[in-house]
């Protein structure tokens, strides 16, 4: 009877471990499903977008070949029109009054222009001492650069995996703080993209990502130990 009572026992225990295994790993097995929607999802957007950018660049190309058969055909144009705008050569025979007259003018001299010449060096000097002198160059004061924030390792983030890290640094987050500054609004935001039901709330995201915006890593150990460590790649 004892052996019996034993065997039951052991098989109700097993029973208990085998359940309780089952749930971990089907949860780990709905996230990876999750991950691997997420990522067809992004496939396809991509595929769309190759497609996109292949019909655009079959019309720039049809455009091109449009423009260099117009500039093939400009030279041409171009030259029928210089043609078509030269004169008339003249005649290479002039009339006799005309060549009589032209010899018969006299050329006139040149005037001299020496009086032009010693106003123009008379006024230089005047010129110059009426020029008022260059102010002193201001100093400038040099603007602090903004400093720029350093992207973190979001992946020491429960529940931030290297899809998900992918698909925040595509919405601009790629910080701590931006993560803990996050209002209920943006967290509604954030889930309709990366596809999530609740999940950043569960997670604890705002509140880990708080610690380690405040540098805070004993507290963080202490309350997600199962968080990625600062090594974490």
């Amino acid at each position: 009877m004892s052996t019996f009572f034993y065997m039951l026992l052991a098989f109700v225990v097993g029973i208990l471990v085998g359940w309780f295994i089952w749930g971990r790993l089907r949860g780990e097995l709905d996230s990876l499903r999750g991950d691997l929607d997420r990522t067809r999802s992004e496939r396809d957007r991509l595929k769309a977008d190759s497609d996109r950018l292949k019909s655009e660049l079959d019309a720039c190309g049809r455009a091109r070949a449009d423009l260099e058969s117009r500039l093939s055909g400009a030279p041409a144009a171009k030259a029928v029109a210089a043609k078509a705008a030269t004169p008339a050569p003249a005649a290479l025979v002039s009339t006799p009054t005309a060549a009589t007259s032209a010899k018969a003018a006299p050329a006139k001299p040149a005037a001299a222009k020496k009086p032009a010449a010693t106003k123009t060096a008379a006024a230089k000097p005047a010129a110059k001492a009426a020029a008022p002198k260059k102010a002193a160059p201001a100093k400038k004061t040099a603007a602090p650069n903004a400093a720029t924030a350093k992207a973190d390792n979001l992946r020491r983030l429960i529940g931030i995996g290297p899809v998900n890290e992918r698909l925040l640094k595509g919405l601009g987050v790629t910080t701590y703080a931006q993560i803990a500054a996050w209002t209920g609004a943006d967290v509604k935001r954030v889930e309709e993209v990366l596809n999530f039901d609740g999940r950043i709330a569960r997670e604890k995201w705002i509140e880990q990502a708080k610690l380690l915006a405040a540098g805070d890593e004993a507290e963080f150990a202490r309350l997600f130990p199962t968080a990625g460590t600062a090594n974490n790649t």
